[in-house]
Formats: C-alpha cells, sequence, structure tokens
C-alpha cells in the first residue's frame, strides 16, 4: 500500500488475482525476484491487519517499491506461498514459470546501495549506450562493478527472470532495465580472470535476462505445470547446479518450468515432501537410463557416484570462446573409430559449438556417449574415476538417440563422480565410491573397490593411449594391494580354504582381492610378491585353493627364496611346508634356498631344510663355502 513517508511500516493487503490469458490482456501485477538473506534477521510487516515477519532483505525490497500514490500490485513468493505447507508449496513451484512468465514486468531486487552499487549501475549503463568497446581503466570503478556482480542474487538459480518478458534491475534507489544490464556488461568486456568462478556465474544469468525481450508476451497453460521451452533439463543443471538455494530441492525445481524436455519424466514434478536423497537420484535416472546406470546419492551431500557403461565417441583437442556470443564455447573434437584392418585409427577433428555451463570444459577432456542415453556426456579423466563435465551436451546437427544405431567403439566400464558441491574436500571420493555399495565397509572393502575402480580407468587409459597415466596407474594399483596384503594379514584366515566350499565373510573378499592381484600380474609374480613382503595370509590362500602349480619344481623355488632373503620366517615355513619345489635350485651366485638361510642366521629354516632330506648339506657356494660353514659364520 503507498504511504508518502519513506519510513513508515510497510503495509499489504492479499488479493485473490485470476491470471490472463494473452488474448485478454496485459496482466496488471509484477513479480519480485530477490534473495531471502538472513532468515534470522526479521522485520514485521502488516498484512491484511495482522503482523508477519519477514526477511530484513525482503523488508528493504518492498520498502523501495512502495510507491507514495500509487498502490503496486506485487507477486513475492514469501508471502504469497504458505511455505509451511509442503503441498502447496509444491504446487506454486510447479506453477512459478507461469506467474513470472504472465507478469507485466519482473522486478530484480540486488540489494541495498553499497560499495558504490549506484556508480557500477551509471557505469554499465553508459557502456551500453556505447557503439563500440571503450575499456573502463578506473580500477575503483571497476571493482565497483565486480562487487555488484558479486552479490548473492546472481548466484541463485534464475528461473523467474527465464520466464520473463521485461526484467527490471534495482539496487538501492538505481535501476534499470534488464536488457540494457546486458548489453552494457558485454560491451565492458570486464577481466573476469581477477574473479575465479565469476565469469560462468555472469554470463549464464545475463544468457536468460537478454531473452527476455525476445519471449511472446504469452504464459503457458494453467491446467498443469508451465515449461519455457529454453533448454533440456539436463543442459540446464549443468549451467546452474552451482548456484545456492534455500533448500536442495529449488536447485532441481526451479530448472523445471524453464526445460524444453520438463514433462518427460512426471516423477521431477516439485514435491517437498520427498527427500533429496530421492530427488538427486530420479534427476540422473531421468538423464540416464536407470536399467544401464546404478546411482547412488546421499541426503546432505550434492555429489552422486554413477556406475555405468558408456562408448568412447572422441576427445576435446581444442577449446575457445565463440567471439560471437558470450554464454558459449567452441571446442574442437577430434573423433573416434575402431582401428581398421591395418591398425591405423581413422580419426577427424571438427569444431563443436556447446553452450556455456558451471564447469568450463578443457582439452583432453572426453566425449562419451553412456549406454542408451539420449545425448553425449563430456568426462575428466581423473587418476582412478571420471568426473562429469557436462552430463548431457547438445551438438548441433547430430542426434543420438537410444534407439539409434551404437557407435562403432568398445563399450566401457565408467566409474563416475557428478559433483556439485564447491570446497576442496568434497574431491576424497574413495570413502563415496565405498559406501555406495558396502554401508559399513571394512578396510579390505576399500582395497577391492579401489582396485576395481582403477582396472576400470586402467582400460580408458590404454584406449586413450595416455601411457604416462597408465603407468602411473599400474602403480597405484600395487600400492593399494601391497596395503590390502598388510590387511589381510591382520585377518584370521581359516588354515583350509577351498574353492568347492562356500566363501562367506571376509574370506569371500581375500579370495576376491587375490583374483584381482593375478588379473593384474599373474599367479607366479603375486607369489612372489607375496614372499617379499612376507604375507603369510596371501602365500597361505594362494598354497590351499591351488592357485599355484605345486607340483612345478621351479614354481615355488624363487618365492621362498626371496621369502628367506627378506627373513620372513613364517612365510618362509609355510612355503617350505608346501614341498613339491626344487630347493637345490641355485638362484643367483650359486647360492640355494639352504645357503640363504644360513647366510642370514635362520636357523629355524636352515634346519628344517636339514631335516626334510631334501638339500645338499655339503653343497658349495662360489667363493667354496658350505651351508652350515656360513650358519657358523653368521651365528
Amino acid at each position: 500500500m503507498p504511504h508518502e513517508w519513506e519510513d513508515a511500516g510497510i503495509e499489504c493487503q492479499l488479493i485473490n488475482y485470476q491470471l490472463r490469458d494473452s488474448s485478454e490482456g496485459a496482466n496488471l501485477y509484477e513479480a519480485l525476484s530477490y534473495v531471502w538473506g538472513d532468515k534470522s534477521t526479521r522485520r514485521s510487516i502488516s498484512i491484511n491487519k495482522c503482523d508477519v515477519q519477514v526477511t530484513a532483505n525482503l523488508y528493504a525490497a518492498l520498502l523501495h517499491l512502495r510507491d507514495r500514490v500509487f498502490e503496486r500490485v506485487l507477486w513475492v513468493d514469501a508471502i504469497c506461498i504458505n511455505q509451511q505447507d509442503a503441498d502447496e508449496k509444491g504446487r506454486q513451484v510447479n506453477s512459478m514459470a507461469n506467474i513470472y512468465a504472465k507478469a507485466g514486468r519482473v522486478l530484480v531486487w540486488l540489494g541495498e546501495a553499497a560499495e558504490d552499487s549506484d556508480q557500477a549501475i551509471e557505469d554499465i549503463r553508459a557502456a551500453g549506450l556505447q557503439e563500440r568497446y571503450e575499456p573502463l581503466h578506473d580500477k575503483k570503478r571497476q571493482d565497483a562493478i565486480f562487487s555488484l556482480l558479486r552479490r548473492t542474487w546472481f548466484e541463485r538459480v534464475l528461473q523467474e527472470v527465464a520466464a520473463a518478458r521485461q526484467v527490471l534491475i534495482k539496487c538501492g534507489s538505481a535501476e534499470m532495465d534488464g536488457h540494457a544490464f546486458c548489453l552494457g556488461l558485454s560491451t565492458l568486456k570486464l577481466p573476469y580472470e581477477l574473479c575465479l568462478g565469476l565469469q560462468s556465474i555472469i554470463y549464464t544469468a545475463t544468457y536468460l535476462i537478454r531473452g527476455a525481450l525476445f519471449r511472446p508476451r504469452r504464459g503457458a497453460s494453467q491446467s498443469g505445470p508451465s515449461f519455457l521451452q529454453i533448454r533440456p533439463l539436463g543442459e540446464l543443471v549443468e549451467m546452474y547446479h552451482t548456484r545456492k538455494a534455500t533448500e536442495h530441492h529449488d536447485k532441481v525445481y526451479a530448472l523445471l518450468g524453464m526445460a524444453s524436455d520438463g514433462n518427460a519424466d512426471k516423477k521431477l514434478l516439485a514435491d517437498y515432501n520427498i527427500s533429496w536423497k530421492e530427488l538427486f537420484k530420479r534427476l540422473i535416472h531421468s538423464i540416464l537410463p536407470k536399467q544401464h546406470h546404478s546411482v547412488a546419492t546421499w541426503s546432505d551431500r550434492e555429489v552422486a557416484i554413477i556406475r555405468g557403461k558408456g562408448y568412447l565417441l572422441g576427445e576435446i583437442s581444442l577449446v575457445e570462446k565463440d567471439s560471437t556470443w558470450e554464454d558459449k564455447q567452441k571446442v574442437h573434437i577430434t573423433w573416434r573409430n575402431e582401428p581398421s584392418g591395418h591398425g591405423v585409427r581413422h580419426e577427424k577433428t571438427s569444431p563443436r559449438l556447446i553452450q556455456s555451463g558451471a564447469k568450463a570444459i578443457q582439452a583432453g577432456d572426453l566425449v562419451c556417449l553412456l549406454q542408451d542415453a539420449a545425448k553425449p556426456t563430456i568426462l575428466r579423466l581423473l587418476d582412478d574415476h571420471m568426473t562429469i563435465i557436462r552430463i548431457a551436451v547438445h551438438f548441433d546437427g547430430e542426434e543420438f538417440d537410444g534407439n539409434g544405431t551404437r557407435p562403432k567403439t568398445s563399450l566401457l566400464d565408467v566409474p563416475l563422480v557428478w559433483d556439485w558441491e564447491n570446497r576442496p574436500e568434497a574431491r576424497e571420493y574413495d570413502k563415496l565410491f565405498v559406501s555406495s555399495q558396502v554401508p559399513e565397509p571394512s578396510e579390505l572393502d576399500e582395497h577391492l573397490e579401489k582396485t576395481a575402480r582403477l582396472e576400470s580407468i586402467r582400460l580408458v587409459f590404454q584406449t586413450t593411449m595416455r601411457y604416462d597415466a597408465l603407468a602411473e596407474n599400474l602403480r597405484t594399483t600395487t600400492e593399494v594391494f601391497e596395503r590390502a596384503f598388510k590387511t589381510l594379514d591382520k585377518l584370521a584366515v581359516p588354515w583350509f580354504i577351498h574353492r568347492d566350499k562356500p566363501k562367506q565373510g571376509h574370506v569371500s573378499k581375500i579370495l576376491a582381492m587375490v583374483d584381482q592381484f593375478i588379473r593384474h600380474i599373474g599367479r607366479w609374480e603375486t607369489i612372489c610378491i607375496a614372499a617379499i613382503g612376507g604375507h603369510k595370509s596371501v602365500i597361505k590362500l594362494l598354497l590351499d585353493t591351488g592357485m599355484v602349480d605345486l607340483d612345478d619344481q621351479k614354481y615355488l623355488s624363487l618365492p621362498f627364496w626371496l621369502a628367506i632373503q627378506h627373513k620372513h620366517e613364517e612365510a618362509s615355513k609355510l612355503l617350505l611346508s608346501a614341498g613339491g619345489a626344487n630347493w637345490n635350485m641355485e638362484i643367483t651366485d650359486k647360492q640355494t634356498a639352504l645357503f640363504q638361510a644360513a647366510k642370514n642366521g635362520n636357523g629355524t629354516v636352515t634346519k628344517l631344510l636339514l631335516d626334510s632330506g631334501k638339500v645338499d648339506p655339503d653343497a658349495k657356494n662360489m667363493d667354496g663355502w658350505r651351508p652350515l660353514q656360513l650358519a657358523a659364520e653368521s651365528g
């Protein structure tokens, strides 16, 4: 309601308003787009003669929008929606695009004037009037513009301006048209590299504001959820998932009305009664077919672990910013085909224009088509997983649908992370990967999952011919196995384990771990490494399960010799008890296992060898020494 005094209290009146279709003339209300601000700081306003608490930022917005003479009809979510009723909230959010689309104007409230914001608005306005770019050399004024652009409003999911037909931007008492604001920013060519992360936030915001001028003066149907047909949901999510929202749910629900494929999955209609964990999973399965992709999400995290299979289509070889549109990335893709009959890969490189997103595409990123997905995905290959840069990307002139012909490349296992969080500690994914499969994982579970993931990524390194990364992957895998072997030594492993008997508990996990290691380097190499490390549990398992050939006299000789050389008495006794080996085999410098045990002063193993009657106590080494002479010399 109007008031002639600036500092008078805010008085409002709720009215029922029937939205008009475009054929019935313009709607006479304006819709407010703002951030709630600190919920703990409240101010009281009067609504229908009743006191209602609102945030300080909303109070300031209403104060600046109030006219001294005329009534102003506004739609404000905090007032017009019962925030305590989840069902009503869901219904209203489903209609939000319709409400903002049919508003006479959308008012953007950036907040009170501060940090020379009035001057910043004026400089942006002046830049928009210029016919050609003239840089702003005054650092103080440049900093004022950056301060304005860092306002919290720009970090939100901006469904309101995506629906708007006209936008007015207001900061304190200063205001300007939304399209002019975008034009001015574009003309200024600000050095965004000075403000990490700001460029993508502003470009994706101005992309929506700039489009208001070209939207028809009509809203969507009032009979159900409204969709603005801006871009497919997968692309919108990549553009805006790093934005802030009062609730996790709003990061998805605010995009539904903007989606060109929003009606594709009815499960994504706004419903605040379901958990964030469930909503995030539904979102992913609306983009990636559920039957081919397992998804793990958490109630307190904006990170998803996705396991599936995919085809490698190509690799980003070059990235450049498009000179025509600031909200695009121009990439060059080297497309891949299967090797020809002569073993030569046929490749071609072509440019593509891609919508900018929250994460910048880089050279080296991979273009993949996940199994039965409608659109390709851009992935970044890391040490032990791949992270999603674009979950669904559109290339002009190229369509990939679930019923189309599959690419002529191999289907690869792809352990994926889709991370919406923006904090360094969120990059520690090992625990998330293992907990996505085992609710309360043991240390051995962690090793098993890690080695399986490393194996999957190793195949991708091989396919993309990244041999340095492949070598590092092999080193890391060996280190994980070494840690796993130490873990196995701590476990109480039954002496007799047979492959034809049921495996339960950690026994099955031990078998799985050793099987992985054997696939990694081979059977004989596995027992040699176990002997060097003195890993009794692994040696015992290999012997008891028949994983090694006990009839081959050469098979156990070197592992036994290595166990003695590294002074692992228990491991040596285990290998000796297996029998079958040629204990007189000379490994190096005419040194047999008996010589090595005697030299190391290992009396127990020396005695066991002598008692076996399978060694020659009178054999001499290259220096003419007998084993017992060496034993006496070693004490």
